[in-house]
């Protein structure tokens, strides 16, 4: 998953400079040229340790240089000088041009870029009390911030007045997509609605914002709270003994000496229920993971439905039939029925799936004398049985060859290296927000272009998931390299162990570091149009593309290997990993769909109707509508902590995973039908969509790199959709990073 800041702009300023990179309109005679006039605005200076770029190499951040309770007043500051920034742009007394208005747009910002940045990431992985304090007090200051730069009526003038002569107007490619976006994002934050309609769309703005940060801190805490204590080690058979230590340790730490923790993931589904012998523990834990949320002080259900209610009353002010067709607006699918029709023409054979494989895991159970019906919580746990069955895939004797750094430095390092000719060399000397965070210099060629953070380790200051973020976005105009950092959830080891991965937390690395990629490759003049700053079903396009590489038997026999005996994985656990990438697919992709699909029922409700005064009635309703065995496989996320949807910016395109997992299967079976992962592939990969940010649109870029427009066979046929001779059906682990 990518994040972004909540401006469209990377908003950094030095207002002197205006150079533009294109002629401007052709110039009129000596007795027309209209006087200009000298303007040096005086813009405050900033205080803080963010006033300027940062000593440490290519500008990292210095985190020990704040304390917690700094970062209000260093991000207030920089929300004042950038809105005087902006207006010196509006109030400039020069006639509009490309360089003295969005050329300095892009030049304004800095200090609030630098400072939020950061600050951003120490919200999501670092958070305390005071942070969480901080965060909630600076949301709705900084949607104040984002309104006044969109809704400033003498900016949006000059921005029009540009825009309207850009016939006129000799530009480069990267220009004209700045001028396009840029305009629209003011129309779609409202720079053409009336006074009025601008007064109350601020203030839904702002209480969205307040929501926001609200609904993301009870989520984190629900998570937590969602633990269960369990009394004697026999109820967990089936866990591996560094399992149990952990749990035994989590305990104690909790103040349950003696017993063991066991704890819910992010995900409506828990990893251990794969393992849990004992069935009542796995209905309680199932229970705690799919209830969180939903009551006493960690409950989200009040700021859901006001949520849903100001975001219908904000599509009314713009005349938009729902909320999902306001917010797709600049999307690769920006009509919502399109998005609804390609996910719901694959539910009627995705539930035949779920009824085939219900009925294959029924039998198992009665083949063991139980006289139970199959139920939510027992699901992953016979479809282990099942899969090691069919398949001798054993997922905690596969863990054992996945140490994370190894995993990383002779996996996802060597991919790249493969590629795209990028080397990495660890740093002891950039300060972190956590003892827990490496750093690494990236080399392209030996050239040094970025630097790379990496932060694996799941912990209770830690929001659930897996994202990316920049603490410096590149732009030529700027000067600047990138600095990016991936953040996981791997599940700490016991203390004295080594760290292991599963399969989904390796193709969930390999898959943030795609858009790592995407960041570190980025090569363009503007930084609002710089790597990842693309639309939703576009951007997880790269991610999901790399994926495919942590399964490369070159790459995977490198990094594979026993954490005791050092052995390289078997090639019968390849081959057994291989055969069963189709199994389970009606629990795996049915949860993503269903999850997709209500997000889209939440965001298509009519904006002139009330809004549902009960979230769950509600769900309920739409998980019927939806038309999946919903009874036996709950949506990836229940609505109580659907973060993406509520704080991520993925309302109403949750459904972007599974578009660009098509984009992303069709672009792979170009790879592996034109040599492979070789040197001249990643050079086409960089030169036609990884390192082109949005400096193109998203379907010129897949033509470029395929030669064609994209095909949804190769999504059926990895997703089982297609049957296929051996009659195996569904998917295992690939949707990891979602």
């Amino acid at each position: 998953m990518k994040t972004r800041l909540l401006t469209s702009t990377t908003l950094i300023a030095m207002m002197a400079s205006a150079c533009t990179t294109m002629q401007e309109t052709e110039m009129p005679d000596a007795a027309g040229i209209p006087q200009i006039e000298e303007y040096n605005p005086a813009i405050p200076q900033a205080t803080s340790i963010f006033a300027e770029l940062s000593p440490l190499y290519m500008h990292a951040p210095q985190f020990d240089q704040v304390a917690d309770d700094e970062w209000q007043g260093i991000v207030e500051e920089a929300i004042a000088i950038q809105l005087a920034e902006i207006e010196a742009i509006a109030n400039n007394p020069n006639p509009p041009t490309m360089g003295n208005t969005l050329v300095t747009m892009e030049r304004s910002g800095q200090v609030f870029s630098r400072a939020y940045g950061a600050f951003s990431q120490v919200v999501g992985a670092n958070i305390n009390d005071t942070i969480a304090a901080t965060d909630e007090a600076l949301a709705p200051q900084i949607a104040a911030m984002t309104d006044s730069i969109y809704l400033n009526a003498d900016l949006f003038a000059r921005v029009k007045a540009i825009y309207d002569n850009r016939a006129a107007m000799a530009m480069t490619a990267e220009d004209a997509m700045l001028l396009e976006t840029t305009y629209a994002e003011f129309v779609h934050r409202g720079a053409e609605l009336g006074a009025e309609q601008q007064a109350e769309l601020r203030q839904i703005n702002g209480r969205l914002s307040s929501l926001s940060s609200q609904i993301s801190q009870l989520i984190t805490q629900g998570q937590n709270a969602a633990s269960i204590v369990v009394d004697t080690r026999a109820e967990l058979a089936g866990l591996s003994d560094g399992q149990i230590a952990a749990a035994a340790a989590a305990a104690t730490e909790a103040g349950h000496d003696g017993k063991f923790m066991l704890s819910v993931s992010n995900t409506t589904g828990v990893p251990t229920l794969a393992q849990l012998h004992n069935r009542s523990v796995r209905e309680r834990l199932h229970r705690a993971s799919v209830d969180r949320n939903q009551s006493g002080e960690t409950s989200t259900l009040p700021m859901i439905r006001e949520t849903i209610a100001l975001r219908n009353r904000r599509a009314q002010l713009f005349g938009e039939p729902t909320h999902a067709n306001w917010q797709m607006y600049d999307r690769m699918v920006s009509d919502p029925a399109r998005a609804i029709g390609f996910m719901t023409d694959m539910v009627p054979a995705l539930h035949a799936t779920q009824d085939r494989e219900a009925a294959v895991l029924q039998a198992r159970i009665e083949q063991d004398g139980h006289d139970f019906e199959l139920a939510p919580w027992d699901w992953e746990y016979y479809a282990g049985i099942v899969r090691q069955e069919r398949y001798a895939l054993d997922n905690e004797e596969i863990k054992q060859y996945f140490v994370v750094d190894r995993v990383l430095e002779d996996g996802v390092f060597y991919m790249a290296q493969q590629l795209y000719g990028l080397t990495f060399e660890q740093r002891s000397d950039i300060p972190t927000y956590h003892p827990d965070v490496s750093v690494y210099t990236v080399f392209h060629d030996g050239e040094p272009i970025a630097l790379f953070y990496f932060d694996p380790m799941s912990r209770p200051s830690k929001r659930g998931g897996a994202w990316m973020s920049n603490f410096i976005e590149q732009s030529h105009l700027l000067g600047l390299r990138p600095v990016v950092t991936n953040t996981q959830n791997i599940a700490p080891p016991a203390p004295g162990e080594p760290a292991l991965a599963t399969w989904d937390d390796v193709t969930t690395m390999f898959h943030e570091f795609g858009h790592a990629l995407h960041g570190i490759f980025a090569d363009q003049q503007y930084p609002s149009l710089s790597g990842t700053n693309t639309a939703r079903d576009w951007v997880e396009f790269p991610s999901q593309f790399h994926e495919n590489f942590a399964a490369v038997p070159e790459v995977l026999q490198r990094y594979a290997r026993h954490n005791e005996t050092g052995e390289v994985i078997p090639d019968e656990l390849i081959q057994a990993i291989d055969r069963s990438s189709k199994f389970n697919q009606g629990h795996s992709f049915g949860e993503i769909i269903a999850a997709s699909l209500l997000d889209m029922e939440w965001h298509s409700i009519d904006p002139s109707q009330p809004a549902p005064t009960d979230v769950m009635a509600f769900e309920a309703e739409a998980l019927d509508r939806i038309g999946l065995r919903h009874d036996l496989v709950p949506p990836r996320y229940r609505t109580p902590y659907f973060r993406h949807i509520f704080e991520h910016g993925y309302d109403a395109g949750y459904y972007a995973y599974t578009w660009t997992e098509m984009l992303h299967h069709d672009a792979y079976s170009y790879v592996q039908n034109n040599g492979g992962m070789t040197r001249e592939m990643g050079d086409h990969i960089v030169s036609t969509f990884l390192g082109q940010g949005h400096s193109k649109t998203y379907e010129q870029m897949f033509r470029d790199f395929t030669g064609r427009d994209p095909r949804v066979e190769p999504l059926l046929e990895a997703r089982g959709l297609i049957p296929e001779d051996d009659n195996v059906t569904g998917i295992d682990g690939a949707e990891g990073a979602l």
